[in-house]
């Protein structure tokens, strides 16, 4: 090739070359954006989910990664607050040049992050929310992992009502998870032709209960379904029992088991139930949880089995899949085609974007606290 006509080229490939670093894409790595709560009061949450991120990704660099390319995780902490998250999804695409994100944790500073992701066109795969808002209408740039709250509450209300439990009150945080529970509750109470005897709130980030236990023991529910994370739900269960109400307590699978566990002790959250949109991961059934125990140890020694723990896995799993299924040339395009090409099958946990949904998982089981603070499936 003459010098005059690489020099004209040379702009054209100065372009084709920036335009492939701008999608976190090089001959040797891929890039990939997580924002979560990394610290403060739901620190534990993101902390766990980075952990399953990391300890799957290491086992796949171990393996010679995908299509040669070696997976990176940038990690950034938002706190569980939308200012933060919004600005960390700005700054993973523009200035870190991720190819996709991940790992976004929590309904409001997920919804916020939506005109990003519009814009710039870059996926979001696992979102730890079940909100319906999140879902319908489909974002074409956005893919859940895991099932919706009207899936999960409607697993609840249908365990409740088969012990012929019919009064039921709802503890919902205020922002956008505990609205889409709350909401989940009632239209899951509503095909029993029944209705909350009462509900009440608690701020995001806040555990003050105080009006919340006087509202709903005044009504003397049997059951209390609590949309909240685990300091405020301990808290109120606490306040509850001090009240001299003993209602049967069940929560959604964001309040976290175990840290709901450690926050209010083993023996005062014996016989509590939390629905779990996530297999059972002190299980030995499932290869993938096997897989994630052993690649867990080996990333972090020491580290905990958690279910966020293996939600990040699972979720690293899915990105993985799909980036093979995008060939050795990924555009972010072409991952999205590939997300939504068929059934994936992640050893035992399918996942399955079906046309017009961008919901990959209606999986929901019922877990109960035994004794000594053990969780039971």
């Amino acid at each position: 090739m003459n010098r005059r006509r690489l020099l004209t080229m040379f702009p054209a490939l100065l372009a084709a070359g920036a335009a492939a670093a701008a999608e976190g894409i090089t001959d040797t790595s891929i890039r990939l954006g997580m924002s979560s709560p990394l610290s403060g009061p739901t620190g534990a949450y993101g902390r766990q989910m980075k952990e399953g991120i990391e300890a799957c990704f290491a086992r796949i660099n171990a393996a010679g990664g995908v299509h040669g390319r070696r997976l990176e995780l940038v990690a950034l902490d938002d706190g569980y607050e939308t200012e933060p998250a919004v600005a960390n999804a700005r700054r993973l695409v523009q200035q870190d040049k991720v190819f996709a994100l991940m790992g976004f944790y929590g309904s409001s500073p997920t919804a916020a992050v939506l005109p990003v992701l519009e814009a710039t066109g870059v996926p979001l795969i696992g979102t730890i929310s079940g909100a319906e808002a999140l879902r319908k209408p489909v974002n074409r740039h956005m893919f859940h992992l895991r099932a919706s709250y009207g899936d999960e509450t409607a697993a609840i209300v249908k365990n409740l009502t088969t012990v012929g439990l019919q009064r039921v009150a709802v503890l919902y945080q205020d922002d956008g998870f505990g609205q889409a529970g709350l909401k989940g509750v009632m239209d899951a109470l509503a095909q029993h032709q029944l209705a909350p005897v009462a509900t009440a709130s608690v701020p995001r980030n806040s555990v003050d209960v105080a009006a919340a236990v006087q509202a709903i023991a005044k009504a003397e529910p049997q059951a209390v379904v609590m949309v909240t994370l685990y300091r405020p739900t301990a808290e109120f269960i606490k306040q509850m029992r001090s009240s001299g109400a003993s209602p049967f307590f069940v929560a959604l699978s964001p309040v976290g088991t175990d840290q709901l566990i450690a926050e209010l002790g083993a023996q005062n959250t014996r016989g509590i139930q939390v629905s779990q949109v996530i297999p059972y991961p002190w299980g030995d059934k499932l290869e993938v949880v096997r897989e994630y125990k052993k690649s867990l140890q080996a990333h972090a020694n020491g580290a905990a089995v958690s279910y966020y723990g293996l939600e990040g896995y699972l979720n690293a799993r899915l990105v993985v899949a799909a980036l093979e299924r995008a060939g050795v040339n990924p555009s972010r395009e072409k991952l999205m085609v590939a997300l939504r090409s068929g059934p994936f099958n992640l050893d035992g946990y399918r996942v399955n974007f079906a046309p017009g949904s961008n919901s990959g998982s209606n999986y929901v089981e019922i877990s109960v606290v035994g004794a000594n603070g053990r969780i039971l499936n």
